[in-house]
């Protein structure tokens, strides 16, 4: 559900100070110029995927300026896309100057000073990504603040129209979807950064936790399936099976090993439970995409110590109470 701030006044009113107020908390603290007697409307809608913000602001001409002196009262550490979507902006930061025009895109730092100049009324969507999840270095992300991205140029034929679709309708969008959705999001600015500095997006540099988390997600809503496959997650990722390898690393496993203890762990929940028409074994192992019977008893024993047909019957012994003397 959109949280929404509007104004409507003259530029000497109590309800302009709210409007700079309300931007202050959206966004960061900025100093904001507008012109002089003359009136003014705006107003900001605010909503979230999962880490992410995102904020269409609509109003009258004026300009931002995050200062070296504000940034010292704030820590944020944020990188900003900028979605043109009506009017004009100029955006200025690291010595480079981009001009927005509606369906155009451009990136800045919350951390470097930084000027948006709105010449006339215009509307533009803000997504906030913590600079965490992407995997870019802060150097190669200072390369490309304040550079257009035009939504007729390569890769902005895809990044552009996905972000501003996400953005329309975040709030109709669960959660859950939301979750993955901002996944999808990060990975796909992380794979522009990666473009532009002209190398494969999965050899950038510390990997990306949004993809691993998108994966795992992935995983578990395809573990009965039995061809689930290496492949078949790196090619629904568009990454390579050796990049899928890399992102476990980082939990001391791999893919394949992942996915099996996912499968064992719901057929260990399943055999725990008491219930008068309980599958076999095997029809419990087949559910959660395990083909073959002896692997999925072994699998099982070096997992929990015991067959599955023994935890099931330790299980239910532990449920039915000991024996009335």
């Amino acid at each position: 559900m959109s949280v929404v701030f509007s104004v409507r006044s003259t530029p000497d009113s109590e309800s302009l100070e709210h409007w700079q107020e309300e931007v202050f908390r959206t966004f960061v603290p900025l100093r904001i110029t507008l012109p002089k007697d003359e009136p003014f409307s705006g107003t900001i809608s605010t909503d979230w995927l999962g880490p992410l913000q995102t904020t269409t602001v609509d109003c009258d001409r004026g300009r931002v300026d995050r200062t070296p002196r504000l940034i010292a009262r704030d820590s944020s550490d944020h990188m900003y896309v900028g979605l043109q979507r009506g009017g004009h902006a100029h955006v200025d930061q690291d010595a480079r100057s981009a001009e927005l025009r509606p369906g155009d895109l451009a990136l800045y730092d919350t951390t470097r000073p930084y000027t948006l100049h709105f010449p006339h009324r215009f509307r533009m969507q803000v997504l906030l990504v913590p600079r965490s999840l992407l995997p870019q270095s802060e150097g190669d992300l200072r390369r490309f603040t304040a550079t257009a991205l035009h939504k007729d140029d390569g890769l902005g034929q895809v990044v552009v129209p996905f972000l501003q679709g996400v953005i329309d309708h975040a709030p109709d969008i669960t959660a859950e979807a939301g979750e993955r959705l901002a996944a999808n999001a990060v990975d796909l600015v992380g794979t522009l950064l990666a473009g532009r500095l002209g190398r494969d997006a999965e050899d950038t540099p510390g990997g990306s936790l949004a993809l691993l988390l998108r994966i795992k997600a992935f995983i578990d809503r395809h573990l009965a399936d039995p061809d689930l496959s290496l492949a078949a997650i790196a090619r629904e990722h568009r990454i390579s099976v050796r990049y899928l390898h890399r992102l476990f690393e980082s939990e001391s496993t791999t893919a394949a090993r992942w996915i099996q203890r996912r499968r064992l762990e719901e057929c260990r929940s399943e055999l725990s439970r008491r219930s008068t028409a309980a599958p076999t074994v095997s029809a419990v192992a087949r559910r959660w995409g395990f083909t073959n019977a002896a692997h999925f008893s072994r699998a099982f024993r070096a997992a929990y110590g015991v067959p599955p047909s023994r935890w099931r019957t330790g299980a239910q012994e532990e449920a039915s109470g000991p024996a009335p003397g």
